[in-house]
C-alpha cells in the first residue's frame, strides 16, 4: 500500500470527542519517548506531519489524521509511570483507555517499544491491558539503527516471550528505525491487509 494523502484532521480530548465518520482507524501509541511522531513520519513520509519534540509525553490529545482518503492514523497520547508513592502505577490517559475499549472504528493498535531495551514492566502491563480488550494489536520496535541486528532480535524475541508467558498472546512484530525507513512497508502491509479484509 501507498500514502498518496495525509493531512491532519482533529484533536480529540476523548471518545466523546472523536470525529463521527465511517473511516477504519489505526492507532499508534508507546512509552512517552519511544519516537512515536518519528515513526508516523517516517510512515507517511511527511516529516512534520506528526509533531516531534525533545520532550517526551508532548502528545496530549488523540490526533486523527486522513489517510488517502479512506482510513485514519491515530496518534495517541504515551504512557509511563505516575509520580508518587506507587512507582510502578501506570500513568495513562483515561479517556485513551476510554478510545481503546470504546471505539468501534478501531481496527488495529500498534504498540511501539524500545528495541533498545530488554522488556520494561510498564510495556508489558499495558500490553497485557490491551490483549484483554479483544483489540488486534501488532508490536514495532523502534530505534534498531542504534544497535545490532541480533540486539534487536534478542531483545524482541525475549519481549514475545515475557509477554507471551503473561497473556499467553503472541502478537505480530515489527523491526523499525525511522532514520532508515526500516519496518515502513510491513506496517503499511499490515494496514493494507486490514482494509482489504
Amino acid at each position: 500500500m501507498q500514502i498518496k494523502s495525509a493531512k491532519f484532521f482533529t484533536s480529540a480530548k476523548g471518545a466523546s470527542d472523536c470525529p463521527t465518520w465511517e473511516l477504519p482507524e489505526f492507532a499508534f501509541i508507546g512509552r512517552s519517548n519511544v519516537g512515536k511522531s518519528s515513526v508516523i513520519n517516517m510512515i507517511t513520509s511527511k516529516k512534520g506531519l506528526a509533531k516531534v519534540s525533545s520532550t517526551p509525553g508532548k502528545t496530549r490529545m488523540l490526533n486523527f489524521f486522513v489517510m488517502n482518503e479512506n482510513w485514519s492514523l491515530v496518534d495517541l497520547p504515551g504512557y509511563g509511570f505516575a509520580k508518587g508513592p506507587r512507582s510502578e502505577k501506570i500513568d495513562f490517559n483515561e479517556q485513551v483507555g476510554n478510545y481503546i475499549e470504546q471505539r468501534t472504528n478501531l481496527q488495529m493498535m500498534f504498540v511501539l517499544i524500545d528495541a533498545r531495551r530488554e522488556p520494561q514492566k510498564i510495556d508489558i502491563a499495558f500490553t497485557s491491558w490491551l490483549s484483554a480488550t479483544g483489540v488486534p494489536f501488532t508490536l514495532v520496535f523502534t530505534k534498531t539503527d542504534k544497535q545490532s541486528a541480533a540486539k534487536t532480535t534478542a531483545n524482541a524475541e525475549l519481549f514475545l516471550e515475557t509477554l507471551t508467558e503473561a497473556v499467553g498472546v503472541d502478537p505480530n512484530a515489527i523491526a523499525s528505525s525511522s532514520k532508515t525507513g526500516d519496518g515502513r512497508k510491513e506496517i503499511l502491509a499490515a494496514i493494507g491487509q486490514v482494509l482489504d479484509a
